[in-house]
């Protein structure tokens, strides 16, 4: 009986453990999906970064930085989290709709670097169409 009890007690306690990284993922996704499509017409004219609102990417070689622009901080993840970065951020962080501002650092010349540049943006661009969001790139500087 103690053995039933707890095999019972154990099992209970494994399944809410962790949730399940689909199922995460999936939310995450659908949430992003919820805010409306974009609207060209309320952000055409913010190409440079200070006038930005929606969230702005910068793809690096070792991932890809949220930027704040509020303050200027960069927030570094790796590219499989930006589904569940992006769904973290208010209602208020998407005033143009579902698009991003989207551009890349400048690699320090090693061929490695700009490998992973290019393997990043890759991500970050399947991501994002994935989730039907519009992608506003802004040219390196």
């Amino acid at each position: 009986m103690v053995t039933l009890l707890l095999t019972l007690g154990l099992a209970a306690c494994s399944a809410h453990s962790a949730p399940d990284p689909a199922a995460v993922e999936a939310a995450a996704s659908a949430r992003i999906q919820a805010i409306p499509a974009a609207d060209p017409g309320k952000f055409h004219d913010a190409h440079i970064t200070k006038s930005w609102k929606n969230p702005y990417l910068i793809v690096k070689a070792d991932g890809v930085a949220l930027l704040d622009v509020a303050n200027n901080e960069e927030h570094i993840m790796n590219p499989d989290e930006l589904t569940r970065k992006l769904a973290q951020l208010p209602d208020t962080a998407w005033p143009y709709g579902r698009v991003v501002a989207v551009t890349e650092s400048t690699p320090n010349g090693s061929d490695h670097d700009k490998a992973e540049i290019r393997k990043n943006k890759a991500i970050v661009a399947g991501t994002l169409e994935g989730m039907h969001v519009a992608i506003n790139w802004i040219p390196a500087a």
